[in-house]
Parts: structure tokens; C-alpha cells; sequence
């Protein structure tokens, strides 16, 4: 189990928006590599849901984004549609089937919905629909220019697989890659806290636990992933190339935008 508390905490020199409350920089602070070179900020931004309130609209518009992807299913982004920028170009990638969250509210208890998360993670290495997605919005990233922005629902498992591999790429050690991806516990924490409540008074009991699972990170779910990457291709390169059908130069090319 990863116990390290020397890794990133917040990225204070990012804006943290209230209204979208996961967003922030994939490089972080300018995350160090393992060849001493450090990742290039203002580059690829995450999030969750893309409806800020018009102070925070003000802020995202300031970042000079170029595009805007959402990896949100179909059913998802027809129910709270993105607030759509001035200048960036908005491109919507469906990862994951729209089934996804009726299996996930049939969930009843803690470890049922630990093993769904662990197993989804797993998804985005063996489906093929998937991994479909995440080469088209990897391909997008290399092939734009300009900052740019890519989220989910709650930005940490698609979103979050997606800010691992470009982390990966960059050659930023795997335990900062962790610690970077947990940092979805420290800023959704109100929201999940505020939703745990609000289910607590409604639903049957242990449902709010469950939901608190569903709403948050383990370094298992991660781990999970980078696993299968290794069960299913060997390596990670592999996965790149032959999972995702990334060219070399698409990968070169991402590699150059993301090292400063």
C-alpha cells in the first residue's frame, strides 16, 4: 500500500474553482521526472463537469483554451450538458457505455463497490470500445494545439486514467503519479461530503457509505489498471502502440508538449 506523504497535497499555483471543484493542472506544481526534466504546466488541464458559475467561467476563459473534451457518456452529457466556452472548440469522446451507471446504482454494499471500481479501471485496458475513446482523446491532445481541457463526470476515473498515462509519458515516477491521482480525495471532499449527506437522509442504510466509494479514489483502482495494463500488454509502451493504436509521433508528439 502507498503510505509516501511527501507527494502533492493541492496545486496552489493552479485556480481552484467551487463550482468545478476537481479541475486543476495535469503537470501539477511542474512535476519532476525521473530524468530531472520537469512537466510543462498550462498545457493539458482536467475536471469534472464543465459548469462553472460565471466568475469561474471567467477564470477557465483566461486559460486561453484551445478545446475541450468531454469523456462523458452519451446519457451524461444529454443530462447536464457542458457550458460551452467562447473560443474553444468542444468535442465530445464517449467513454464508457451509458449502462455503466445503472449497474453502478445497483450497488449495495462498501466492497461490491470497491471490486466495481478496481474492475472498471481494468476496462480501460481490455474493452475495446474504450480503449477506442482514450486514443481518440490522447490523439486529439497531440495533434491540437494550444491548452487544453479534458474531463468526465466526476474527473478522477477516465479523466483520471488519461492524466496517468500523459503523467507516464512525461516520465513522472509512479509514485507521484499516485499521489497526484488521490488528490480527487482532497478536492471533491465537500462535494462527496455533501452528497454522502444528502443520500444518508434519503436512502436505505449503508447507502451513503457506498456512495462515498463510488465518489472518491483508492490507489488500488489505479493500480488496478496500470496491472492489467501489464496481464494484457507487457508494458506500457505496448499498450500505447498496440492498445491504443498511438503512432510513434503521436506519442513524440505528446512527450513534446508535455516536458518543458
Amino acid at each position: 500500500m502507498h503510505t509516501d506523504t511527501t507527494g502533492p497535497t493541492t496545486h496552489e499555483s493552479t485556480p481552484r474553482l467551487e463550482s468545478v471543484h476537481n479541475f486543476r493542472d495535469v503537470a501539477g506544481n511542474g512535476y519532476m521526472t525521473s530524468s530531472g526534466t520537469t512537466m510543462r504546466r498550462g498545457v493539458f488541464y482536467r475536471a469534472n463537469v464543465l459548469t462553472p458559475t460565471v466568475a469561474d467561467l471567467a477564470v477557465v476563459e483566461s486559460l486561453g483554451l484551445t478545446a475541450v473534451y468531454d469523456v462523458r457518456s452519451e446519457a451524461e452529457a444529454a443530462e447536464t450538458p457542458d457550458t460551452i466556452l467562447s473560443v474553444a472548440k468542444y468535442t465530445h469522446i464517449p467513454i464508457l457505455p451509458g449502462t455503466i451507471q445503472n449497474a453502478a446504482l445497483a450497488i449495495r454494499t462498501v466492497d461490491s463497490a470497491q471490486e466495481f471500481m478496481r474492475e472498471l479501471n481494468r476496462s480501460f485496458v481490455t474493452d475495446d470500445a474504450t480503449r477506442a475513446g482514450f486514443s481518440q482523446l490522447l490523439t486529439a491532445l497531440a495533434t491540437t494545439p494550444g491548452p487544453q481541457l479534458f474531463h468526465c463526470t466526476a474527473g478522477k476515473d477516465r479523466t483520471g486514467w488519461a492524466a496517468a498515462l500523459l503523467q507516464t509519458l512525461a516520465g513522472v515516477p509512479q509514485e507521484t503519479i499516485v499521489d497526484d491521482y488521490l488528490l480527487t480525495n482532497t478536492y471533491s471532499a465537500a462535494y462527496v461530503d455533501a452528497a454522502a449527506e444528502r443520500i444518508a437522509r434519503t436512502a436505505v442504510i449503508g447507502r451513503a457509505d457506498v456512495v462515498r466509494v463510488m465518489l472518491t479514489v483508492e490507489e488500488s483502482y489505479l493500480g488496478a489498471a496500470f496491472e492489467q495494463v501489464d496481464a494484457s500488454f507487457s508494458s506500457i509502451e505496448n499498450y500505447l502502440h498496440a492498445g491504443l493504436g498511438l503512432s510513434t509521433d503521436t506519442i513524440d508528439a505528446l512527450g513534446s508538449k508535455l516536458i518543458a
